[in-house]
């Protein structure tokens, strides 16, 4: 099992490029991948989501990629022509204003911000692919390990309330046994003190209490809920992708919880029902973070 919640971070260097990634990724109903990178490597986005995708199928994942220099290697510079000459012929302009000749020398080119500028960029490509692949395999790697873990911890926590919400079948199981007899009791409590006369052996009581058990069996309900708990315990031991199995299952347990409650019209069985359905929520919020 894993979790949707995760973080990695991974760089490779070449001759003159480095990369960084960085991977943050919450919960989501689906895929969403979130990236951030160089304008000029914008080519690249279809790969780079491609390999996020293989490794992560669920949950909204945040890449950003930054391309520097090795330490070392210096950023060629780069000269703005359309602004040195737009430059150039404001001075031009402000000569024939004042009827002198004004010339601007080096000083007021290298003080025009934009006209002498580092370049960061990585004009190819295919040579900044060459390190954005293994820094963004090491950030899932590191992602991935960081959802095992949690993964893991949530699935002990999944397996101590799943013993509790078992518990309260149990519980439930055995009061259900004793519901027909105790409806037995209350009727003919009631009969005897409306003062009504009657047979215990009488057909209309025995069907009103026959009818009564019918009503209030529970016996599938139980047998379907221990069989989404076992089925809980399988997914819990695999290592695919299950957050929407598990939460269909929780939804299926609800159910027979709900049904349970109603038929068996039971106060003392209702206490349980109402114990494994506040367990079973617990349980529910936990897997909107499972993968």
């Amino acid at each position: 099992m894993k979790s949707m919640t995760g973080f990695g971070r991974g760089s490779a260097a070449g001759a003159t490029v480095v990369a960084t990634v960085e991977i943050s990724s919450v919960n989501r109903k689906q895929a969403e991948v979130v990236l951030q990178l160089p304008r000029s490597l914008v080519e690249l986005e279809a790969p780079i989501r491609k390999a996020i995708l293989e490794s992560v199928s669920r949950g909204r994942i945040a890449t950003t990629i930054t391309i520097g220099r090795p330490e070392g290697v210096p950023a060629p510079l780069r000269v703005n022509r359309p602004l040195a000459l737009a430059l150039d012929r404001a001075f031009a302009d402000l000569s024939a204003a004042l009827g002198r000749s004004i010339q601007p020398d080096a000083a007021d080119f290298l003080r025009t911000t934009g006209i002498i500028e580092l370049d960061s960029a990585v004009e190819d490509p295919a040579e900044a692919w060459l390190v954005i692949e293994p820094a963004l395999h090491a950030a899932l790697d590191q992602l991935l390990v960081m959802r095992a873990a949690e993964g893991a911890d949530l699935a002990a926590d999944l397996r101590e309330r799943l013993a509790r919400v078992h518990a309260d079948a149990e519980s439930i199981a055995a009061l259900a046994q004793a519901v027909p007899q105790r409806q037995r009791e209350n009727l003919l409590r009631r009969l005897r003190e409306a003062n009504l006369e009657f047979d215990t052996a009488d057909d209309r009581l025995v069907r009103e209490i026959a009818l009564f058990a019918e009503r209030c069996d529970i016996s599938e309900e139980l047998t379907r809920l221990h069989s989404h708990l076992a089925r809980f315990h399988e997914y819990l031991a695999q290592d695919d992708a299950l957050g929407r199995s598990l939460d269909f299952l929780c939804q299926e347990l609800n159910r027979e919880l709900n049904t349970m409650g109603s038929k068996a019209n039971d106060a003392a069985l209702a206490q349980f029902v109402v114990s494994a359905k506040t367990e079973l929520e617990k349980i529910r919020e936990q897997v909107q973070n499972v993968e």
